[in-house]
């Protein structure tokens, strides 16, 4: 995680808005709790982080016009700016992990990883 956390450094931003930022950016406007999912984040905790991105002008947060129980979340072009600047320098970052650990292992973990993902059957 170093050289993520020195990436983001300069974004001013924590590594779990950077997940969510990435999410969003990935899949589009979503709910809360398939975002949370996504991120790998508790509810709980994307809650006070979506607060704080909020407050960031990172992303927005509506309320589902049918259910004002479920809020949608979705990156605005600020939190879009901060993908766009940083996504080359995170595919370097990945690039490294994958030379480091030859391509074989880093299948491996990425598969080790995602036996962790609660959505994934298989886990």
């Amino acid at each position: 995680m170093p050289p993520i956390r020195e990436m983001l450094a300069e974004t001013g931003i924590t590594e779990q808005q950077w997940r969510v930022l990435r999410v969003l950016a990935e899949y589009g406007p979503q709910n809360s709790s398939t975002l949370a999912s996504r991120a790998s984040l508790l509810f709980p905790s994307l809650t006070r982080i979506a607060r704080t991105m909020q407050q960031k002008g990172l992303i927005t947060l509506s309320r589902d016009d049918e259910d004002r129980r479920r809020q949608t979340i979705a990156i605005t072009s600020l939190g879009q700016q901060i993908i766009d600047e940083k996504v080359d320098q995170a595919a370097q970052i990945v690039e490294g992990f994958r030379q480091k650990l030859g391509a074989e292992k880093y299948e491996a973990l990425l598969d080790t990883l995602a036996l962790l993902d609660p959505n994934n059957s298989e886990g």
